[in-house]
């Protein structure tokens, strides 16, 4: 029994209907901002800010939530964003990188960063920062070991780290002094 390839029978079906998810209308809370966005349901929070949004800052490094490029906070907390849904954010606040500048002025921890030469060629650099503040926020900043560990989702492939642990520890010292 074969398959019948001939016009006839081509013309007795129907094309196939599309299947899978639709999209649906999402909105997405980003930097203080509500975005509305057509998502499926499948589409990855870092997929939607990047392709659905424009905010370009947080970086598909490996898709696969090991190299921390992608990191961006979820109602405060840090997360992979390539490994998180973003139809799981609908209702939450999302921070990017593009989200941490006050009036006009960089996050200390942007400046720290440039002042400590804390990156080389820059793509894991808003990962690496998101995760700084937040780890400095978590209180899990008290010794360079400690830094080393909680910072060990982020992975420079440059090697700049000697400059992004004084960075995060300049900025965890400013924070402490009265």
């Amino acid at each position: 029994m074969g398959i019948d390839l001939t016009a006839e029978a081509a013309s007795r079906h129907q094309a196939p209907t599309v299947r899978g998810p639709s999209e649906e209308p999402v909105v997405l809370t980003i930097n203080g901002r509500h975005h509305t966005v057509g998502l499926e349901p499948r589409v990855s929070l870092l997929d939607a800010l990047r392709d659905r949004v424009g905010l370009t800052g947080s970086k598909k490094g490996c898709d696969q939530g090991t190299c921390g490029a992608c990191t961006v906070w979820v109602d405060g907390r840090r997360v992979l964003a390539c490994l998180t849904l973003a139809i799981a954010c609908e209702g939450r606040q999302v921070t990017t990188i593009e989200g941490l500048a006050a009036d006009g002025e960089p996050h200390p921890m942007q400046r720290a960063f440039v002042e400590h030469d804390a990156f080389q060629c820059g793509y894991c650099t808003p990962g690496q920062i998101m995760s700084a503040i937040a780890l400095i926020e978590e209180g899990n900043a008290e010794t360079d070991e400690d830094i080393a560990e909680f910072m060990s989702g982020n992975i420079c492939r440059c090697a700049a780290y000697p400059g992004i642990r004084q960075a995060i520890k300049d900025v965890r010292d400013a924070r402490e002094r009265p």
